[in-house]
Formats: structure tokens, sequence, C-alpha cells
């Protein structure tokens, strides 16, 4: 096991610390920046194991697969949390799962093909945003000039969902064809 491999691991390890600490906010001291320093390094591994990965051509068919997956774990878990705190409207949220799972489908179809599809340009963005809406919604800053900064991140977000879903299926369209 690589090391880009291993920060992929150690990202999904992470959510559960990261959500105690995000629902224990009222009990634990400091809980909700405690959740946000967690997050932030959870998110970081995302940037760290790509680049790693890349720069010592240690990608692999494991790293192609569950890193995407560890970023959607670790996004969708976080968003599933923000509504429970009143943070994002659901049905946004729903939206935002929905396309992962459709992605997640598609790209088990493909590994059944044979091929392993990594994550595109537009799903890079996609997931950098959501990762600030995130970190902007969890720190809770307050303010309407934060307020409206953090709903221009969440539609933003919603945007690059929708964009990066239809550029995946219109890549990848042999897959539906041929399913």
């Amino acid at each position: 096991m690589n090391l880009p491999n291993k920060l992929t691991i150690f990202r999904v390890m992470l959510i559960p610390v990261f959500l105690v600490f995000l629902f224990l906010q009222d009990v634990i001291p400091f809980g909700k920046w405690i959740a946000l320093v967690v997050f932030i390094v959870a998110s970081l591994t995302d940037l760290a194991d790509g680049k790693i990965a890349r720069k010592y051509n240690l990608v692999t068919d494991f790293g192609k697969f569950m890193d995407p997956l560890a970023d959607k774990l670790l996004t969708c878990s976080a968003m599933i949390a923000l509504i429970e705190l009143g943070r994002i409207p659901a049905w946004i949220v729903i939206i935002i799962i929905a396309r992962e799972f459709t992605i997640s489908g598609f790209r088990l179809i493909a590994a059944d093909k044979g091929r392993v599809i990594a994550a595109g340009w537009w799903g890079k963005i996609k997931t950098t945003f959501q990762m600030f809406m995130v970190i902007f919604l969890i720190a809770d800053l307050g303010g309407t000039p934060i307020h409206y900064f953090e709903q221009f991140l969440i539609y933003a977000s919603l945007a690059l969902t929708i964009i990066s879903l239809i550029d995946y299926l219109v890549k990848n369209k042999d897959i539906i064809t041929s399913a």
C-alpha cells in the first residue's frame, strides 16, 4: 500500500472523528473548531494524495476508485450533518448525493467491463467548491456578507454538481449505451 492510498484511507478514518466533534460541539469545548480542523485536514489529504500519486507515478486502480469515493464519503457526511444543524437545505444535498450515486453506479458498470474511470476536472472543481462550502458552513461566522458568501458557495456547488454530472455522462456515454 503506497502513501497516496494510505492518505485516502486516513481521510475515510477521519470522517467519524469529524462527525463526533461536529455533533457534540455543544458538549465538547471548541468542538465546532476541532471538527473544522479535522475536516480541513481530511480535505487536504485529498490534495496531497493526488499530487504525490502523479508526481511519483504511484497512481493505482485502488486510488482511482477509492480517492473519489473517500471524497464523496467526506463531503456527503458533512453535508448530511449540516442539514441536521440547519445550515443547508436538504433538497440541495439530495441532488448532490443523487449525482454521487449516479457516478458511482457508472463507475461500477465501467469496472465490470474492465475500465477504471478517474475523476474528471469538473468533478475536482465541484469537490473543491463543496469542501469550501462545508468549511464556511461549519465555521458559521455569521453576518450578512458571510451569509451571502455561504449562499453563493451552496448554489455554486449545486451548479457544479449538475455540470460535472452532465460532463461525466457525455464523456462516458459508451458505458451507458453498452449497458
